[in-house]
């Protein structure tokens, strides 16, 4: 009798140690999932602030006026090629 008894005893403590462990194991397991939430969100967050600067930067009426103080100017009819025949296989040398 004496013998069921530690062992049950043994059997209680070691489960007790085990249980511990295996919660300080999912709380550090939640812990860092939470951490990798946050820094998705963050991710989501810069991608968004950024789409917006590049929309904002890529304006035609805000690049315009910087393209005409370098002197650029709009293409004209004379700078498009028209009807260049393209021939298939041929091999310049």
């Amino acid at each position: 009798m004496r013998f069921i008894t530690s062992t049950s005893v043994f059997l209680a403590l070691a489960s007790a140690f085990l249980l511990y462990g295996l919660n300080y194991d999912t709380r550090q397991l939640e812990a860092r999932v939470q951490q990798e939430e946050l820094a998705v969100a963050q991710a989501r967050s810069d991608i968004a602030v950024l789409k917006a600067e590049r929309a904002h930067l890529t304006r035609p009426e805000r690049i315009e006026p910087l393209a005409r103080a370098q002197g650029l100017a709009a293409a004209t009819d004379k700078q498009f090629a028209r009807d260049i025949p393209i021939v298939v296989g041929a091999v310049n040398n």
